[in-house]
């Protein structure tokens, strides 16, 4: 039933509701969320609930086998709160290792067992309902749509089947027996086709009885390591048993009237931070004005361009695993800092010698949305990094195990060197925006952009969207968009995942609708690439609430977008 040579096109409202809002890449996995939502769960038990019915439903891209990251909106006491939920590289993985195997260059293979660290979704699932749910339902009670979809099956969306099918050789290639994801192990489920996953389905019930330790040890954990173990991988059940989600204090920087919040390192929340200090800098001096600028003309493209461009060379050199390494977060963030950064930006050519900046001198992925009735707000995310991760399928489970393994470099002293038991730069960043009142911070927005390294790229462009072009969710989500990655030959690059490593020798790829801007941009010096239908992928998939309220009643209102590059939607109650 699939059609590739369909038109990508796309139209959408914005979804409002007075009560609760869930907004994700599926709509059965919204409707999940709904459905817990409905029964007393808040905001932290839908979106676990939605976690686990997107493992079912577009599992090329998420999944339990991965990582997960959330930040949570404490509405009562109106406080920002986070989780990372990373996993660690086995505590015999150190680069001596890899080198003796013959693994050179600055980068890990992506396709290999030592890109797998420890799945750290299960437990970042377990905690978020434990840490931030209503206590008003059981992980079982959660998990049951998710279950449900999995036993009885689910037709397969457009996008997601598209996406499926590039993955079946290498699912083939990497899995002998039973392949649970493909149609008689052989191929991928067409767009419209019922697809069944009853081991998946089990693996829940046994994460819903049992806990973390129905997941890190048993059976699950054994097939785990026996799947690693047998592709020469050195992860042992001692690393699943030590693994642990850390509850964190997330990381902020003020725009304008607003406060952004993110996930610290080792995620890479903090390129938005800095990208839009950078900006509001550039603002601050004068030389930029975007009442003055037309939206995605050249002159903002190469804006924006050019400081992600050197956000990305400060956290691609710094950002690490906090726990064995330093990172300097705070000087990072420092406004004088940035104020230096932005004198970097020529407003009229491209910076061909983009590097980090010193700055103690100076002083394939899911994201999805909810807000509950009592105010709180859940951003959530959840990865396997690229398309199906490793591929690597763990026998009569249903787990795709992840690659995330593959962000660390492989130079020796580098903060975000590989080692033993330590965590890579994570691409999966939840954010939440803030505005400042009388009582403390109001919920402003919950959103996020999937997509690896495009993730605080699509992040900057949609809150410049919304706050210097009046851009409502859907809106926001649905203007052409730009990012900044490898050139096209570069063989990091795959789809919409890649892995960046040299910044000064980035490009921009540009959305189906920028064409006109390509003429002024490469005489800026740029190199532009123009990216049309099922291509578009690397541009991510947005879930976008926000709250407002009804100025003649004084109610609250959720009004919702969700992206027209996924196959989802935004649901309102």
């Amino acid at each position: 039933m699939t059609n590739n040579t369909l038109p990508f096109i796309s139209r959408r409202s914005a979804v409002y509701g007075t009560h609760a809002i869930v907004s994700s890449s599926q709509p059965l996995a919204t409707q999940a969320g709904i459905d817990i939502l409905k029964k007393g769960g808040n905001a932290a038990d839908a979106a676990v609930a939605v976690a686990a019915a997107l493992n079912v439903t577009e599992p090329g891209s998420t999944g339990i086998g991965g990582d997960a990251f959330c930040l949570f909106y404490d509405a009562k006491s109106m406080i920002v709160k986070g989780l990372n939920g990373s996993g660690r590289t086995p505590a015999a993985l150190t680069l001596e290792h890899l080198r003796k195997q013959g693994i050179t260059g600055s980068s890990l293979p992506t396709d290999i067992a030592h890109a797998v660290t420890v799945p750290g979704a299960a437990a970042a699932w377990v905690d978020t309902v434990e840490k931030f749910g209503s206590g008003k339902l059981d992980l079982n009670t959660i998990l049951t749509p998710a279950i449900e979809l999995a036993e009885n099956g689910f037709p397969v969306s457009h996008i997601s089947a598209n996406s499926w099918n590039r993955e079946t050789e290498l699912l083939i290639k990497t899995n002998s027996g039973q392949v649970d994801w493909l149609i008689d192990n052989k191929r991928a489920p067409e767009e419209g086709e019922i697809m069944l996953v009853p081991t998946l389905a089990q693996t829940f019930r046994t994460l819903g009885a049992e806990g973390k330790k129905g997941f890190y040890g048993g059976r699950i954990g054994q097939a785990i390591i026996d799947a690693l173990t047998t592709r020469g991988g050195l992860m042992t059940l001692e690393d699943l048993a030590r693994h642990e989600s850390e509850l964190i204090e997330p990381i902020s920087l003020d725009y304008h009237d607003w406060t952004v919040w993110e996930i610290p390192p080792n995620g890479q929340g903090i390129t938005t931070l800095i990208t839009l200090g950078i900006i509001e800098a550039l603002e601050e001096s004068g030389r930029v004005d975007f009442n003055k600028i037309e939206h995605n003309s050249a002159e903002y493209v190469h804006i924006v361009t050019e400081s992600l461009r050197l956000a990305f060379a400060d956290t691609r050199h710094y950002i690490a695993d906090p726990q064995v390494k330093s990172v300097p977060t705070e000087a990072l963030l420092n406004k004088d800092y940035l104020r230096e950064r932005a004198k970097l930006v020529d407003l009229n050519h491209r910076n061909g010698n983009v590097s980090k900046g010193y700055p103690e001198e100076t002083g394939n992925t899911v994201y999805f949305s909810v807000v509950d009735e009592g105010g709180n707000a859940c951003s959530f995310i959840n990865s396997t990094f690229m398309h199906f991760g490793s591929h690597i399928i763990v026998d009569n489970t249903g787990v795709v195990l992840h690659n995330r393994g593959s962000n660390f470099v492989l130079i020796e002293d580098h903060p975000n060197c590989l080692g033993p038991a330590k965590r890579p730069y994570h691409t999966i960043i939840p954010s939440i925006i803030t505005r400042k009142s009388d009582n403390g911070h109001e919920l402003e927005a919950c959103f996020g952009v999937m997509g690896a390294f495009m993730q605080p790229q699509g992040q900057v462009q949609i809150i410049l969207n919304m706050k210097h072009y009046q851009s409502n969710p859907q809106h926001a989500l649905d203007l052409p968009r730009l990012c900044v990655a490898p050139p096209k030959d570069n063989p990091l690059l795959s789809g919409g995942a890649y892995v960046f490593t040299e910044v000064t020798q980035s490009v921009i790829y540009l959305e189906d609708g920028l064409q006109d801007t390509v003429g002024e941009l490469e005489a800026k010096g740029h190199t532009c690439y123009i990216l049309k239908n099922h291509a578009r992928s690397m541009f991510g998939r947005g879930q976008v609430i926000r709250s407002i309220t009804d100025g003649r009643t004084g109610k609250r209102v959720l009004v919702a977008g969700s992206d027209p590059r996924g196959d989802g939607c935004a649901t309102g109650w």
